[in-house]
């Protein structure tokens, strides 16, 4: 039997033995950090596991990438600009004379050329003045043979002493004055024939209409602001754009050297729409903008260029001889610089610091860090770092010839 059975029997009950409170509690604390230790090292020891697999197997990996290779060729230096087409020429046809229109000859929009009838206007009150322009000269006419028939029976009866010398002087003043007379009648023909002329508008150039501001019918002055039509001459046509001052040396000697070819492309730069060549460098720079204006003229045989059409320009100004170029998606930028991806002949890639001297067309002139020959990463460099392993696939060039 227990000593507690024996208590009980007694009457009493035995107390139980208890732990100290603050006893307890430190157990507990000290429980929960050494397991808090264990769970730390373990986690570490498989965290510097996984890390160094990982490490492990991105040094193993492959990555495709696209290469070019370095290479030499001539590189044209092209400043690139924006522009706006202007016509060549620009005519506002206007009446000269007063009158009624009663005929017109083209339609808006229609390609005319140097002397084609556009307008009749009424011709009857112009050639009635030049009717009696042509009449007065035919009496006057007549009246001056009539006195040069008297001179010459005065200059006879002068030498038989039958007239005086005075009738004979007087007779010779009005043959001047006749002869004088018919200049002025001539004068007048002159001009009443010009003003008939002014009668039939004729196209002053070869051009292009635009929109008609008469109608047969109406009265047409020669005061009239707004005119009858505007022609434009479309072949050869201008472009006029601008460069930054601090490029006119260069724009300059290319003009002095030769002829300076231009193309014009479209807004966005992706289609070619012409070629012509540098006309004139304006002679003050721009002071509000620091720009130079320039304008260049192109045959626009097919029309490619419409007047107020915007465009992108290239002017030419030299050609670099044999350089070392490649793509430019292969120059890349850091915080050190400009730098590039070559693969070796291991597959790996290596970092080269390089130096670009000029760019544009795709491709980057390189003065410094790469050779012909070597081979550089065009497409997929954001995975890549130094002793990287790649799987290189040459890229095809689509560059014209």
């Amino acid at each position: 039997m227990s000593d507690l059975k024996r208590f009980r029997r007694r009457g009493k009950v035995a107390a139980v033995p208890r732990h100290h409170p603050a006893l307890g509690r430190r157990g507990i604390i000290l429980a929960v950090l050494i397991a808090a230790l264990l769970a730390a090292y373990f986690g570490l020891r498989d965290f510097r596991t996984i890390g160094a697999a990982s490490r492990v197997a991105k040094d193993a990996a492959t990555y495709p990438v696209t290469v070019s290779k370095v290479s030499t060729a001539d590189f044209p230096v092209n400043l690139n600009g924006l522009g706006t087409v202007q016509p060549y020429d620009t005519v506002t046809v206007r009446s000269r004379v007063d009158g009624e229109v009663t005929k017109v000859s083209f339609r808006q929009g229609q390609m005319v050329k140097e002397g084609d009838l556009l307008v009749q206007i009424d011709p009857r009150p112009y050639q009635a003045v030049l009717d009696q322009a042509l009449a007065r000269k035919a009496q006057d006419e007549a009246n001056l043979n009539n006195a040069l028939v008297n001179l010459e029976r005065y200059r006879t009866l002068v030498k038989q002493d039958a007239v005086s010398q005075q009738q004979f002087d007087t007779q010779q003043a009005a043959v001047n004055q006749l002869q004088a007379q018919i200049k002025g009648d001539q004068a007048a023909v002159d001009s009443a024939q010009t003003q008939v002329d002014y009668t039939a508008i004729r196209s002053p150039m070869s051009g292009r209409t635009g929109f008609r501001f008469v109608d047969p019918g109406n009265i047409v002055h020669s005061s009239d602001a707004t005119g009858i039509v505007t022609i434009v001459k479309l072949q050869p046509i201008s472009v006029v754009f601008s460069a930054p001052e601090d490029q006119l040396p260069e724009i300059n000697e290319a003009l002095a050297a030769g002829i300076v070819p231009v193309t014009a492309l479209s807004s966005d730069g992706l289609r070619t729409l012409s070629h012509g060549r540098l006309a004139l460098v304006n002679n003050v720079v721009d002071e509000a903008s620091g720009t130079i204006r320039m304008k260049a003229t192109f045959a626009n045989a097919d029309n490619a260029l419409w007047p107020g059409l915007s465009v992108s320009t290239q002017l030419l100004v030299k050609i670099l001889k044999q350089v070392t170029v490649v793509p430019a998606v292969a120059v890349q930028r850091g915080q050190k610089g400009l730098y590039a991806f070559v693969v070796g002949e291991d597959n790996k890639v290596a970092i080269r610091n390089i130096k670009v001297s000029q760019e544009g067309n795709g491709q980057a002139v390189i003065t410094e860090g790469l050779s012909p020959g070597e081979m550089v990463v065009t497409v997929g460099q954001f995975r890549l770092q130094s002793g990287t392993t790649v799987q290189p696939t040459e890229a095809i060039s689509l560059r014209a010839p």
